[in-house]
């Protein structure tokens, strides 16, 4: 079961945490999940302040900002201040990253005002070198101790070769690393495949659809999972069906053009994904945006 950061400070730390993100009695297959997650529907890749409140007004519950460098949908801080700045208390601004170091990524964070970090670079083992210049992008688990008190999201892609039943081990692998170096990430979002060698800019927003099927022999994480990859307002009420999903994260479903959202097609998607939640699904607390800011410290 996930557990919040230990601080010895008499126990608001981990009150504020639990107000935010509660225990759940709910669970799978016979395995208590302990978190239920963090959002429901995220949107991202969101580039513009307008998009921003678009979104939140169509009933996303997060907001990615990318920062990932050679992504069409990249900010630079200046302009990711501006974008956060306008998404409502309530809704989560969560930032995307790929083979950053934990002090490039705080900075980032004070600097907008993020409310959690979401890593998208390749698993690269249980390594906690980070990597040189030259080699693809990856995060390293001890990123998640190195951030707390931020929550972290690790986006892990599902193996395309060898038994379903294996294609989320790295993943697996990887997040017990994280533990033992002290802290689990908050959740998980199942991306669609990549090749090991694949750069920064092309790791998400691909359009190309995971496996659910395969997904769902690949069995529980162990985590929260949000469901990503490919995903329209045309298919995302299947893919949460097809899967168990209780959590859905779009990009590229969603737009007129990389970085550019489409109304239209963002109230579509949020009000399918919506729809087709399961029955049993709780709901998500009222985050209060001032309880966030004091459980990173800004």
């Amino acid at each position: 079961m996930l557990r919040p950061p230990s601080r010895d400070d008499g126990g608001r730390w981990e009150a504020a945490w639990r107000q935010i993100f509660p225990l759940t009695s709910g669970s799978r297959g016979g395995k208590d999940w302990g978190l239920d997650g963090m959002f429901r529907v995220k949107i991202c890749g969101v580039t513009t302040p307008a998009d921003a409140r678009m979104v939140a007004e169509a009933g996303a519950d997060c907001i990615g900002l990318n920062f990932v460098a050679g992504s069409p949908r990249a900010l630079g801080v200046e302009a990711a201040r501006a974008v956060a700045a306008a998404i409502p208390p309530g809704v989560l601004r969560v930032g995307v990253f790929a083979g950053k170091s934990a002090a490039e990524i705080v900075a980032i964070a004070n600097a907008v005002g993020l409310d959690a970090i979401q890593l998208h670079g390749h698993l690269g083992g249980e390594s906690s070198v980070m990597p040189t210049a030259a080699s693809p992008p990856f995060d390293p688990p001890g990123l998640c101790a190195q951030l707390a008190p931020l929550p972290v999201i690790r986006a892990v892609r599902l193996r395309e070769d060898g038994p379903a039943a294996s294609a989320l081990d790295p993943a697996r692998a990887w997040i017990a690393a994280a533990e033992s170096s002290g802290q689990r990430p908050a959740m998980v979002i199942v991306d669609a495949g990549a090749p090991p060698s694949a750069a920064a800019g092309s790791l998400g927003g691909t359009g190309k659809v995971v496996d659910w099927g395969r997904l769902l022999a690949a069995g529980d994480p162990g985590l929260p999972l949000a469901v990503a990859g490919g995903l329209t307002a045309a298919n995302v009420a299947a893919a949460i069906q097809a899967c168990g999903a209780r959590a859905v994260d779009t990009a590229s479903g969603v737009e007129q053009s990389p970085g550019h959202k489409d109304p239209r097609l963002v109230r579509a998607f949020v009000a399918a994904a919506l729809a087709a939640f399961p029955g049993d699904s709780p709901p998500l607390p009222n985050r209060n945006r001032a309880t966030l800011r004091f459980r990173t410290g800004r």
